[in-house]
C-alpha cells in the first residue's frame, strides 16, 4: 500500500488510444510509444491498445513501427488526453535509428525473456520449400526451436514434445497445424498480422500446455479501400480479399489457398492424390472509441486417396466471436467465445471400413488490462474450456463389408481457470513481474469405465520382465456430467530484469504450468491419426517448473543485439509407452501407457545485425532432452531399465544461420544454412534366427541418431517496377531448397538383402534439391 500511495503522491494524467496503420486502419501490435522526457516507453497490445500516466507536464511523444514511419507531436498533459496515432509506410521518412533505439529500450528493461516475435515482412524473405511461404518452418530458424526433420509436422521448443505446444490462432486452439502430413503449415502468412512465441516466462494467462505458446493474429481488413493480393506458384496458389463493409469502421479479409499438384498426376493416368484447401475469414466493427466486434473463423482440410481404395480427409475449423471494451482510459477488456474442432477421417475400401475421430472444444475467456499506473500494471481474467473427445468410431461402407460398427468412449472434460499477472517497474533498473494463475479440470461422464486391481491397469510379468495389460475385474458407470476425477493446480510465474545500462541487462524467470491433454502417439512426429485423451483415473496431468537465466545486449547504436538464454526444466507425469503398445483404436488405452518423467536443459545465442543492406541473424542451441520411467516398485525394471533415456526430439547441436540482402530497389536475396544432430533413434544390435526368419533384437532406447541434418536453401525477389504504389503490382519469387542436394535421412530400415543375405541399412530421404517460382501480386 505505501507503494501504491506513493505513486499517486503527485498529481498525474493519462494519455492513451491505439495505434494503427493509416492506409488499412489495421491496429498495430507492439508499436512503441516512447516519452522522450521521461525516458519510458510502453508497447501497445494485442489490440494495438496503450496507456500511461504521467505527472503534468510538456512532452515530446515519438509513436513507431518496425517498417513504418514516426510519429513525433508534443503533448501538453494537464487531463487525460485520449489520442489515436496513424502511421505510415513510407521508406522515406523513416528513422530507423530512432525506431531500433525505441524498441530495444524497451526490451532491454521489461522482464518478458525467452519470448520471439517475427514479422511477417521477414517470414517472406525466407527461403522455403515447394515455393510457399512458412511459418512454422521459419520458427526452426530460432533458438531452441527445432522439428524431426523433413516432412514431419509439428515443432518442438527446448526439448519438449510436440503436443506440449500451445498454437493460437485468434485465440482458438489449433490441434494440428499442418498440411500434407508436414510439408505445408495451416498458416496463410498473408492472413497474418503478427505471431509470437513463448518458450519461457510465459504470462500467466496463457495455460493448458507445458512447453511453450505459439501465439498469432489475424488481420482485421483494410476499413478504408479494398484490396487484393495473391500468389501463383508451382503446387499452390492463395488469394486475398479486403476491404470496407462501412468505410473507417467494419471491414471484411477472406483468404484462400489451395494445392493442385494432384491434377499433374491425373495427366499421368496416376489415380494417387493429396492435396489441401483452407479458408481464413474475418469481420471486424469499430461502434465507438470504446467498443469494437471481431468475428474471425478459420476452415482448412486435407485430402489423401489412394487408387481409390485408402481415403483420408482430416483438418481444423475454428470460429472466435470477440468484443473489446475499454472501460476507461485505464482498464482496457477483451472477452471471446470460440469454438475449435479437429477431425480426422479415414476410408478403406478394400475392407469396408470407415474411421472418424477428433477432438471439439468450446472455450470462453475474459480477459482485462489495468494501467494503474505508469509503473505498475496488471492483467488479470478467466477463462473456461469444455472438451468432447472422439477416440473413434468404426462403421463399416457397405452391405458387403465385415466390420462391425464400434464406438470407442466419448470422453469429456472442463477446465476452467482464474489468473492475475503484474508487471511492476521497482526502480529505473529493475522491473519485475509476477503472476497466478489457479487451474482445474474435471473429467466428466458419460462413461463406463474399466477397474484394475490395485488401480493399476498395467501389470508386471517379474519372470519375463515384460509390462503387460492387467486383466479388467469390473466396470463402473458415470452419468452425464458426472466427475470421474478432478484435478487443480497453482501455477505461479514470475521473471526480473535488470538493467545494467541503457544497453545491457540481465534477466531470469521461472513459471510453473500443469498441461491436462495427452497426444497419444508413438510417433516422434505428430500424425494426422493421433489421438488425444485427458488426465483421468489413470493418467496424471503433466507438470513443468522451468527457470531460466539471460543476458540481453545491444552493439553499435542497435545495429547488433545479443541474446544469451540458459534453461533448466522438468516434467513430471509424462506419458511413456511399454514396448508393443498398440496404441490404434484402443478403448483402454490406459492399459499400454506408464507415468513417467523428462528433463531438458541448454543454452540458446541469438545475435542479431538489424541494419544495413544486409540483415540477418545466427542462432545456435546447445541442449538436451531426456526421459525416464522408473519401476512402481522395486522388483520392477520400468522402461528402459528406468534409465534415462534421449527422448525423439533431443538435439544436441541445432545451428541456423539467415540472412537477407538488398541489393537495390529491383532485386533482394535471402539464405539459410541449418545444422542439427541426427535425430535419436533405436537401432538393432543383434538378431537371432528362427526358421527362415531372421528376426532384430534391439539395446535401449534412443540411444542410437541418424545422420546429422543440414541444408542449404536461397532465394532471389524480383520486384520489375519498385517505384509503382498503386494499381497491379507483381513480383517473381525464385527459390532453391537444398542447394547441394543433401539426402537427409527421415529414417533407417534395416533388412536382409534377397540377393547376398547379408544384412542392411536403408535410408529415407523425402526431399533433394527442390526449386521453385512463385509470382506475388497485390491491387
Amino acid at each position: 500500500m505505501f507503494i501504491f500511495s506513493a505513486a499517486f503522491a503527485q498529481e498525474k494524467f493519462t494519455l492513451s488510444g491505439t495505434v494503427s496503420d493509416s492506409g488499412s486502419n489495421e491496429t498495430l501490435i507492439g508499436a512503441s510509444v516512447y516519452i522522450v522526457e521521461a525516458e519510458t516507453a510502453i508497447a501497445t497490445n494485442e489490440y494495438g491498445f496503450y496507456s500511461i500516466s504521467l505527472p503534468a507536464g510538456t512532452y515530446t511523444v515519438e509513436i513507431s513501427y518496425v517498417s513504418f514511419g514516426t510519429t513525433r507531436e508534443t503533448v501538453t498533459l494537464n487531463q487525460n488526453i485520449r489520442k489515436n496515432y496513424k502511421l505510415s509506410v513510407d521508406s522515406q521518412e523513416l528513422n530507423e535509428v530512432v525506431i531500433t533505439e525505441n524498441q530495444k529500450r524497451a526490451n532491454i528493461k521489461t522482464p518478458q525473456m525467452s519470448v520471439n516475435k517475427l514479422t511477417v515482412q521477414e517470414i517472406k524473405k525466407m527461403p522455403v520449400v515447394l515455393g510457399e511461404v512458412d511459418i512454422l518452418k521459419s520458427l526452426l530458424q530460432l533458438p531452441g526451436v527445432t522439428n524431426a526433420g523433413e516432412g514431419s509436422s509439428g515443432f518442438n521448443v527446448r526439448g519438449g514434445a510436440a503436443d506440449q505446444n500451445l498454437i493460437l490462432l485468434d485465440e482458438a486452439t489449433i490441434f494440428n497445424s499442418s498440411h500434407l502430413f508436414g510439408f505445408f503449415s495451416v498458416f496463410n502468412s498473408d492472413a497474418i498480422k503478427d505471431l509470437k512465441l513463448y518458450k519461457g516466462g510465459i504470462p500467466a494467462r496463457f495455460g493448458g500446455r507445458v512447453s511453450s505458446v505459439l501465439d498469432i493474429y489475424q488481420k482485421e481488413g483494410n476499413s478504408n479501400e479494398f484490396h487484393m493480393n495473391g500468389g501463383i506458384g508451382l503446387i499452390s496458389s492463395r488469394i486475398l480479399a479486403e476491404g470496407p463493409i462501412q468505410k473507417g469502421k467494419s471491414s471484411f479479409l477472406v483468404a484462400g489457398r489451395a494445392s493442385y499438384a494432384h491434377l499433374f498426376l491425373k495427366l499421368t493416368d496416376n489415380d494417387n492424390s493429396a492435396y489441401f484447401y483452407d479458408l481464413n475469414t474475418k469481420i471486424s466493427h469499430k461502434f465507438n472509441d470504446n467498443n469494437s466486434l471481431y468475428l474471425s473463423g478459420y476452415f482448412g482440410r486435407d485430402l489423401f486417396n489412394i487408387n481409390d481404395s485408402f481415403n483420408n480427409t482430416y483438418g481444423n475449423a475454428v470460429v472466435n466471436l470477440r468484443w473489446n471494451h475499454l472501460f476507461n482510459d485505464k482498464l482496457f477488456s477483451n472477452m471471446s467465445m470460440i469454438y475449435s474442432d479437429y477431425y480426422y477421417g479415414l476410408e478403406l475400401d478394400f475392407i469396408g471400413l470407415q474411421w472418424d475421430s477428433g477432438i471439439k472444444n468450446y472455450n470462453l475467456k475474459y480477459d482485462l488490462k489495468h494501467y494503474i499506473s505508469d509503473k505498475f500494471k496488471l492483467n488479470y481474467g478467466l477463462n473456461a474450456l469444455y472438451y468432447d473427445f472422439n477416440p473413434g468410431e468404426v462403421n463399416p461402407t457397405g452391405d458387403s463389408s465385415s466390420v462391425n460398427s464400434e464406438q470407442l468412449d466419448k470422453k469429456y472434460a472442463f477446465e476452467p481457470a482464474l489468473y492475475i499477472d503484474a508487471e511492476h517497474e521497482l526502480t529505473d533498473n529493475i522491473t519485475v513481474s509476477y503472476g497466478l494463475r489457479y487451474s482445474m479440470f474435471y473429467r466428466l461422464g458419460a462413461q463406463t469405465l474399466n477397474l484394475y486391481a490395485n488401480d493399476q491397469p498395467v501389470s508386471y510379468d517379474s519372470d519375463l520382465k515384460i509390462y503387460e495389460k492387467a486383466d479388467i475385474i469390473g466396470t463402473k458407470r458415470y452419468d452425464s456430467n458426472e466427475t470421474i476425477a478432478s484435478f487443480d493446480n497453482f501455477e505461479p510465474r514470475a521473471a526480473v530484469s535488470f538493467k545494467l545500462d541503457d544497453t545491457q541487462s540481465v534477466k531470469a524467470s521461472y513459471n510453473r504450468m500443469a498441461q491436462y491433454l495427452h497426444l497419444i502417439s508413438n510417433t516422434s512426429s505428430p500424425t494426422p491419426l493421433d489421438v488425444w485423451a485427458p488426465s483421468g483415473k489413470y493418467i496424471q496431468p503433466q507438470l513443468l517448473d522451468q527457470v531460466a537465466v539471460g543476458y540481453f545486449r545491444n552493439f553499435n547504436n542497435d545495429d547488433y543485439t545479443l541474446e544469451v538464454e540458459t534453461f533448466y526444466k522438468k516434467i513430471k507425469n509424462r506419458i511413456d509407452y511399454i514396448d508393443g503398445a498398440d496404441l490404434i483404436a484402443n478403448n483402454a488405452i490406459e492399459q499400454v501407457v506408464l507415468n513417467g518423467r523428462a528433463r531438458a536443459y541448454g543454452l540458446e545465442v541469438l545475435l542479431r545485425k538489424n541494419e544495413g543492406k544486409l540483415t540477418g541473424w545466427i542462432s545456435y542451441t546447445l541442449s538436451r532432452s531426456e526421459q525416464q520411467t522408473e519401476g512402481r516398485t522395486p522388483d520392477e525394471i520400468g522402461i528402459n531399465n528406468g534409465d534415462w533415456y534421449k527422448t525423439g526430439y533431443d538435439k544436441t547441436h541445432n545451428l541456423s544461420v539467415t540472412g537477407s540482402y538488398e541489393l537495390n530497389n529491383k532485386w533482394s536475396f535471402g539464405a539459410i544454412f541449418a545444422l542439427q544432430s541426427g535425430q535419436p533413434v533405436t537401432y538393432p544390435n543383434g538378431q537371432y534366427v528362427y526358421g527362415d526368419l531372421a528376426i532384430p533384437s534391439f539395446g535401449q532406447r534412443n540411444e542410437d541418431r541418424l545422420p546429422a541434418y543440414h541444408h542449404l536453401d536461397v532465394s532471389a525477389t524480383y520486384n520489375p517496377k519498385p517505384e509503382k504504389k498503386k494499381g497491379w503490382q507483381g513480383e517473381w519469387v525464385f527459390s532453391i531448397y537444398n542447394l547441394y542436394n543433401r539426402k537427409n535421412a527421415a529414417s533407417i530400415t534395416f533388412r536382409q538383402n534377397e540377393d547376398t543375405g547379408y544384412n542392411e541399412a536403408v535410408r529415407l530421404s523425402i526431399f533433394g534439391i527442390i526449386p521453385s517460382v512463385t509470382y506475388n501480386f497485390k491491387f
